[in-house]
């Protein structure tokens, strides 16, 4: 991966990772980063990478967001 497509990735990342992050449990921001961009390379659409960045962190962090009603 080039500089450029990492920048674009990265920022991807942080958009969707304020969407958790505003509703999550204090956390560390690389955790939710490092599932997210692993998903992403593995294939997975946004909204597929941001729920299994989600799983991890319930999973393997015990990081779990509220249910919305």
């Amino acid at each position: 991966m080039d500089v450029t497509a990492m920048t674009h990735l990265l920022q991807e990342t942080a958009l969707h990772h304020g969407r958790f992050e505003a509703v999550a449990p204090q956390h560390d921001w690389w955790d939710w980063y490092a599932a997210y961009m692993v998903a992403r390379e593995g294939g997975s659409t946004p909204d597929e990478s941001s729920a299994a960045a989600g799983r991890y962190m319930a999973d393997a962090k015990h990081i779990v967001v509220p249910a919305t009603p």
